[in-house]
């Protein structure tokens, strides 16, 4: 029976307002919820974190069983290490483009999968080519894939709270060092390097459920399509803006030296006649110091007490220091006291290394806006990568070059130093020639720390502060 022309207007009236898609009925959020979900999203980054950077921080505890099963030297094996790093930061603005294009839960899963099929095929090397393949290009693009993206979720989900939701999901990074450490050189002594490396190989693929928690969260400041091209993608674009400039320079600087503890502290300690449990412990020393302090720097950051970029700068510099005095252990003080003072100094770098991380990415929508936050992420994992790469064999060269890792610890704290004074040049890294309120600026997702229009400056001690000029 035919409808009449009532029904037919009834019917679509009905599928109009009752079948439209959820996303048009549902308007986006005024900004990040700052909670709710977001903690899920931060318990997954906190795992993803883990088993990337936490899994390669105890990684050199391998390297030495690597260099005597193939005769190789530390230099050699350290590119192990080293091109693992510099593909995973290399690789992140990939990442972040399929990210940005397709989500970041597909991509974090497939990351996951391809990380542990690298170490299922490392567990199997015949040479030290194979190491290269499967621990630096696929367990390397793996950890690409997952890291920017799991990062760049979760600055999206806070606005208030944000360093400490990051600095939260970055002490998976000495928890799992604090927790791999010690397991991963039983799991040498017991199963030896190759089912070691195929254990690690079953651990990282729990980085694929951890994509599935990563939800997507639509914002006011998202574009309404993806990006078109190869470069808009990536996010190069960023690198117009002076302010984001200055930050890329002095991020790769810091890249130079701050790798250089997750590959040879664990070795530095074994020169220094530690032992493998006793460089365990030292290992384990740094990452309860980095642990803590990205929670406590994560927390104080979000009070405003200081503007993001002079806490960077200041962290910055604590850091190189702290990785100056690693190197300066086997100097000053007796053999005897070699290991109280290692101890002591592996803990003063963790502590400062751990205050810089959660503000390098806490510092990120500040300069580019919510928005390009991703895209931002990866390309900061991509420029420490610079480093990275130079980092850990510039150490093995000068070890294997002078016998011990004195000048590789004070030639890499150089670089973090050098880095620290580039972030000098950031908007609000130092000081104001005289006490006054900051002006007006935007929102944190459209970039508080971009350039806005200044107002006019007020005669001194008028009814209102006048402008920070700085010095």
């Amino acid at each position: 029976m035919p409808m009449s022309v009532e029904e037919a207007q009834i019917l679509r009236l009905y599928s109009h307002v009752f079948l439209l898609p959820q996303t048009a009925m549902t308007p986006k959020p005024a900004g990040p919820p700052d909670g709710g979900w977001g903690w899920v999203v931060a318990a997954a980054a906190f795992a993803v974190n883990g088993l990337s950077y936490g899994l390669l921080r105890s990684l050199g505890l391998v390297l030495p069983d690597l260099a005597e099963h193939f005769d190789r030297s530390a230099q050699d094996t350290a590119w192990v290490s080293a091109l693992a790093l510099a593909v995973q930061q290399a690789a992140s603005p990939v990442g972040s483009a399929l990210s940005t294009r397709w989500g970041a839960r597909p991509v974090v899963m497939v990351g996951g999968v391809l990380t542990s099929l690298g170490f299922v095929f490392s567990a199997f090397a015949r040479s030290q080519l194979h190491l290269y393949l499967g621990l630096g290009v696929f367990a390397g693009s793996g950890w690409a894939l997952v890291f920017a993206p799991a990062l760049g979720t979760l600055s999206r989900y806070f606005s208030r709270r944000r360093v400490l939701a990051v600095g939260l999901a970055l002490t998976g990074n000495g928890a799992s060092s604090l927790l791999l450490a010690p397991t991963l050189q039983l799991l040498l002594d017991t199963f030896g390097w190759r089912g070691a490396l195929l254990l690690l190989g079953a651990i990282t693929l729990h980085l694929t459920p951890c994509g599935a928690l990563l939800r997507p969260l639509a914002l006011p400041g998202d574009t309404p399509s993806p990006p078109r091209g190869p470069l808009a993608a990536l996010g190069l674009d960023l690198f117009k803006r002076r302010a984001f400039l200055v930050f890329a320079l002095g991020t790769a600087l810091v890249g130079g030296g701050y790798f250089v503890p997750y590959v040879h502290l664990a070795p530095h300690a074994l020169d220094r006649g530690l032992g493998g449990y006793g460089a365990a412990l030292v290992v384990a020393v740094a990452a309860v110091g980095d642990a803590g302090a990205r929670l406590v720097c994560g927390w104080l950051a979000d009070q405003g007490w200081a503007p993001l970029p002079r806490l960077l700068m200041v962290f910055a510099a604590l850091t190189g220091l702290g990785l100056l005095a690693v190197g300066l252990v086997p100097v000053v003080g007796s053999e005897e006291g070699w290991e109280g003072a290692l101890l002591a100094a592996a803990g003063a770098y963790g502590l400062s290394a751990g205050s810089y991380a959660p503000l390098v990415f806490g510092v990120l929508p500040g300069l580019v806006g919510i928005g390009g936050v991703v895209q931002a992420t990866g390309l900061v994992m991509m420029l420490m990568s610079l480093g990275g790469l130079l980092g850990p064999p510039l150490s093995g060269f000068l070890r294997d070059e002078t016998g011990d890792f004195t000048a590789s610890f004070l030639v890499c704290g150089s670089f973090i130093l050098l880095g620290s004074f580039i972030y000098m040049g950031l908007p609000r890294a130092l000081p104001s020639c005289r006490p006054a309120s900051p002006p007006a600026t935007p929102p944190p997702e459209m970039g508080e720390l971009l350039p806005v229009p200044q107002v006019a400056l007020l005669p001194s001690g008028g009814p209102h502060s006048s402008l920070d000029t700085t010095c």
